[in-house]
């Protein structure tokens, strides 16, 4: 029964954003508020965790905490440019390996500053 109420609620949605005028546009701006409040409690949580673990951040050499820093800066910049990115195969590609390798560049150090 829950399905079928919720399958219904998306087909009422589905026909105010295809039959009401302009529905498209409040569509994307529905999807630009939730989007922009997912980045904004990432954000949150990102300086929440930086702000427990400062002895820790403080501590690691200076390499380290330039890796860090970099990447995570590497993320932002990836989540900024996505909708350039993905405009093309070439850009998807190089943002998927950015985004990996920023990842790689996080987990190293993480590891490392956990195997103290």
């Amino acid at each position: 029964m829950a399905a079928a109420r919720n399958i219904a609620i998306i087909a009422l949605l589905a026909l105010a954003v295809a039959f009401l005028p302009r529905g498209g546009d409040l569509a994307d701006a529905f999807l630009t508020a939730i989007t922009m409040a997912f980045l904004a409690v990432l954000t949150l949580a990102v300086y929440r965790l930086a702000r427990a673990n400062s002895l820790t951040l403080d501590s690691l050499p200076l390499s380290r905490r330039a890796v860090l820093y970099s990447s995570a800066g590497l993320v932002v910049l990836m989540v900024a440019g996505s909708s350039k990115m993905f405009e093309s195969g070439l850009g998807t590609l190089a943002w998927i390996l950015l985004l990996g390798s920023a990842g790689v560049g996080i987990w190293l150090v993480i590891s490392e500053a956990k195997s103290y």
